[in-house]
């Protein structure tokens, strides 16, 4: 269906309306002139116009005079016109643009394509009086339009009930479809999809180097989600977290903060696309705070997880 014209509000003074039919019209009264006086211009205009009325040699003269002021005008404006812009001309607006316009910067971008595929997960328990309770808050991003989640596995180890936010606010339960112990991962399918579900973009390691900037994504602390950027420090660590016994290796190192809440989330290239899944911060003390150096389980394996097939 086609929308109406819209009309800006003219500024001009609205027109006398003419009266209605039947109404008398006062005429206009002109005063005669006095004797010899010489004809009003108003006079001198009807009389010339009465003349042109009643020659038609001297109103098709009028015409062509006309027709010739009009195409005069129309040349001039073709002559004189705006000039085709130039290379120069282009680059300077753009030039103008980048230093008159914040434009976001990398990290910022990066999170924005990545953020509509990062979920909250809870896990529940129950505790001794049967009633449920949250036993953790954790990130998991999405991999699979169809609502497969990558998290990590000690996000949800032992919850008897599983439940996930999205991005646009749905909520959702979910129920673990698949485990991968040893690199500390989960796979979850979610109940409810939200329409349009958007799906992270994966991206092999293989060219990676030390350096390369990354993003993480996720809910520190239950926070967000929340965006810290960084490098990548290095390939091929081991880590073995103050919990548990089993030490994961071929991990990958990276300097964005991250902390607890972070597990599970994407960690991604300046390009938006997830390059491993956060699993751990060391720490040489107990507290569970970031020091710097944070550890992410590369792509590639945590694909595997989920059955998808390698790079």
């Amino acid at each position: 269906m086609r929308k109406p014209a819209l009309y800006s509000p003219s500024t001009r003074p609205a027109a006398k309306r003419p009266a209605a039919s039947g109404a008398a019209v006062e005429a206009e009264t002109v005063p005669a002139p006095a004797p010899g006086a010489t004809a009003r211009p108003r006079a001198r205009w009807r009389n010339a116009l009465g003349r042109m009325a009643g020659s038609p040699r001297v109103m098709w003269s009028a015409m062509v005079l006309l027709a010739a002021l009009l195409a005069g005008s129309v040349w001039h404006g073709q002559a004189h016109g705006p000039q085709a812009l130039t290379q120069k001309d282009i680059d300077a607006a753009v030039l103008r643009t980048l230093t008159t316009q914040n434009l976001p910067s990398p990290a910022a971008r990066a999170a924005e394509k990545v953020r509509p595929a990062v979920v909250r997960v809870m896990s529940y328990g129950k505790n001794k009086k049967g009633e449920e309770v949250e036993q953790g808050v954790g990130t998991g991003v999405v991999i699979v339009d169809k609502g497969i989640i990558l998290t990590n596995l000690h996000v949800v180890q032992g919850a008897q009930t599983i439940k996930l936010v999205f991005a646009d606010g749905t909520e959702s339960g979910a129920t673990v479809t698949g485990v991968q112990a040893h690199n500390d991962l989960a796979v979850l399918q979610a109940h409810t999809i939200p329409d349009d579900l958007i799906a992270a973009t994966m991206r092999s390691t293989n060219d990676l180097v030390p350096g390369d900037g990354v993003v993480a994504v996720g809910f520190p602390f239950g926070i967000g989600p929340s965006t810290s950027s960084g490098v990548i420090s290095g390939f091929g660590r081991a880590f073995k977290s103050p919990e548990g016994e089993q030490e994961i290796g071929n991990l990958i190192q990276f300097d964005a903060a991250a902390n607890p809440g972070n597990s599970g989330g994407p960690l991604v290239t300046m390009d938006g696309e997830v390059v491993g899944i956060v699993t751990g911060i060391l720490n040489p003390t107990s507290h569970r705070t970031f020091v710097g150096i944070g550890f992410a389980v590369p792509i590639e394996s945590a694909a595997s997880a989920a059955g998808l097939p390698p790079f």
